[in-house]
């Protein structure tokens, strides 16, 4: 008996270290990937101090849809349950960030998406990342989604992809799927600005920033970089700002990558009311992430953005603030996958 229970221990103690030999494992390979996301953003701060001058100036659901509620339940070491691409005809997602970010905001879900076999691309929308245009000069959405078009007019024929939008990169995914609905086989937006025809992006985050008029009067954030005597250029969030609006669940290192890395939002787009027609974008598969612990987008206004646009698909990531990149990425790249093995 004796025997047994030491014979037991020892598998058990197999067992643990090998499991902690996979968890480490995870931990230095998300860390490398943090460390390389970081040399990235030190690199980008250093490209972008020529423009300083032009960025300090600053005044002042239905029955029908399917539901899924997620607490990243691929935490603490777990990996994601293996992943079929039998019969799955696109593999390829294009991920687009939002507001102020770029594509090093998704540098944990590209890892993910990659290790099960599929190929994201991320791209920096203008005046975002490492695209260095001036954001004050980035006064429409069509400028400012130039890079994805570009992407998108220069797909080979046939080919089709999926586009994942975050936050305002929302108004930019239903640009692209009113131009090209032909090459876009579904479009994902987590906690984005997934808007109605003649509605502009601002718009949806009217709650927490107030009306257009009232924050282009008022707002301290703004950015004049044509000068004090003409209309405002941009905006950007001070740090603390930020943190508390994006970042309210994340890991401290992210967002010390994020506060490296941010740059000014382009005015223009934001007050842009999108044409969106029937027969173009309404014919597209639109899908819809709802983070439940978003300050700069709340549940709330999620929730009425679902109500009036009905997406074929709804699903929410309990625990998650406005990154869920950041903050749930399991729960992310799980829902990811999911959409991309809807028939």
């Amino acid at each position: 008996m004796g025997n047994k229970i030491m014979s037991m221990m020892k598998k058990d103690g197999s067992k643990s270290k090998r499991m902690n030999r996979s968890q480490r494992k995870l931990l230095a390979d998300e860390e490398m990937l943090h460390r390389r996301a970081l040399s990235m953003a030190i690199h980008q701060t250093q490209l972008s101090q020529r423009f300083d001058g032009s960025m300090s100036r600053r005044v002042g659901s239905t029955s029908t849809r399917k539901q899924r509620t997620l607490s990243d339940p691929f935490s603490n070491g777990k990996q994601v349950p293996d992943f079929s691409l039998e019969g799955l005809t696109v593999k390829k997602f294009v991920l687009v960030h939002g507001e102020g970010f770029g594509a090093w905001c998704w540098y944990k879900i590209v890892a993910s998406l990659e290790e099960s076999g599929l190929s994201p691309i991320t791209v920096d929308l203008t005046g975002s990342g490492f695209n260095m245009t001036d954001t004050n000069t980035v006064s429409t959405l069509e400028e400012y989604s130039k890079p994805l078009i570009e992407y998108l007019e220069n797909l080979p024929e046939q080919e089709k992809v999926i586009l994942v939008g975050h936050s305002t990169g929302g108004a930019s995914i239903s640009y692209a799927l009113e131009r090209f609905p032909e090459k876009i086989s579904k479009a994902i937006f987590v906690c984005a600005t997934m808007v109605s025809d003649g509605q502009r992006p601002f718009d949806v985050f009217s709650e927490e920033l107030g009306s257009a008029e009232r924050f282009m009067k008022e707002s301290q954030f703004l950015i004049y970089g044509k000068g004090k005597d003409e209309p405002p250029t941009g905006f950007m969030f001070e740090k603390q700002h930020m943190k508390g609006l994006y970042f309210n669940q994340s890991p401290n290192k992210d967002i010390a990558l994020a506060m490296m890395s941010m740059r000014p939002v382009p005015l223009g787009p934001m007050m842009e009311k999108l044409t969106l027609s029937a027969e173009r974008y309404g014919k597209g598969r639109r899908f819809y992430v709802q983070t439940l612990d978003d300050l700069a987008l709340s549940p709330d206004v999620q929730e009425k953005l679902v109500r009036e646009n009905s997406p074929e698909g709804v699903y929410k990531i309990k625990g998650s603030d406005h990154s869920p990149f950041f903050s749930k990425p399991q729960s992310l790249q799980k829902i990811l996958l999911e959409i991309a093995q809807i028939p």
